[in-house]
């Protein structure tokens, strides 16, 4: 594909788009703030004119062009995320909701009305329930390593968690309560699982002989990235190309990473500068963008450039 579109985005998602082609789409449309920001007008009647006329039929346009594996994933703000839940949840179905990540933007303009706001939201939905995801990890930091322990005869790195429900009686699983190593508890495993972990010396014991299970270092992946971002920053100098409510490609390459593979095809019905375009290339995989500001594609292929 490869290719970015300048006009009305649902003309042309109607009238030049086959459906089930995209694996990926990210928008981030209008929010109905109320202001002109010179590149696109966010003014609307109300935000049920916003959500009903114009959002709705787009996004039934991004289910149709999506393929059964496909994410969705929309970039709001607070104020308006209800709206995108609940015509999300009309068009893809409550039980294809997969996150909503809370993205830490920064900022301490001073508000003397309410607390300030320092995130935005994406949503992510899937088509059906065998949507791409592929986890991500960052790094363990130096915190975390002081606090691993060192195994005496290999010299491996490991750190312990509980094997044992400490409120058993919250969730009681009989199946699981039995007695090992003197000790009666409520496992996490069975006994048979118990004894394999304990004859591979994955269990170390505590004064009372409770274990608890062992796992290294050199074997996990990293701690896991979660639903709340506040490690990505804001568009950095280097990177700005003077065009309204960019995001950063750091942001957009994580969204892509997760929620797509390799040679798939990302879609952008909202466009703008084509970071989500940028993005993809970056990260081997192709892009379909829209926008109906002619300046939105010249500052993207300004940007290819540099790539």
């Amino acid at each position: 594909m490869n290719k970015y579109f300048v006009g009305d985005n649902l003309h042309i998602l109607q009238n030049e788009i086959n459906a089930n082609i995209c694996d990926l789409i990210y928008i981030d449309p209008p929010y109905n703030t109320g202001r002109n920001f010179g590149d696109f007008d966010d003014r609307w009647k109300s935000m049920k004119e916003y959500a009903e006329n114009f959002l709705m039929p787009r996004l039934k346009e991004c289910h149709r062009i999506l393929k059964k594996e496909g994410n969705i994933v929309v970039h709001v703000e607070p104020a308006n995320s209800h709206w995108i839940r609940f015509a999300l949840d009309s068009i893809f179905g409550e039980k294809n909701f997969r996150n909503e990540i809370i993205w830490k933007t920064g900022g301490h303009a001073k508000n003397l009305k309410k607390l300030g706001r320092m995130h935005d939201v994406i949503i992510v939905y899937s088509k059906s329930s065998k949507g791409i995801y592929n986890p991500l990890y960052h790094p363990y930091d130096e915190e975390y390593m002081s606090k691993t322990k060192i195994e005496e005869n290999t010299q491996r790195k490991y750190t312990t968690t509980a094997i044992h429900n400490s409120q058993p009686d919250v969730s009681p699983r009989m199946n699981l309560r039995y007695e090992w190593n003197g000790v009666h508890k409520q496992w996490y495993v069975s006994r048979e699982k118990m004894q394999v972990l304990h004859d591979d010396n994955r269990l170390v014991y505590n004064g009372r002989g409770i274990p608890r299970i062992k796992s290294y270092v050199d074997e996990m992946d990293g701690i896991p990235i979660t639903d709340l971002w506040t490690d990505i920053l804001q568009i950095q100098g280097v990177e700005k190309v003077n065009y309204a409510t960019q995001k950063p490609l750091a942001l957009l390459k994580r969204i892509i990473n997760i929620y797509s593979d390799p040679n798939n095809l990302i879609g952008d019905i909202f466009a703008g500068s084509g970071t989500t375009g940028v993005s993809a290339i970056q990260n081997n995989r192709e892009y379909l963008l829209i926008d109906k500001n002619e300046k939105g594609k010249n500052v993207f292929e300004s940007r290819l450039d540099r790539i």
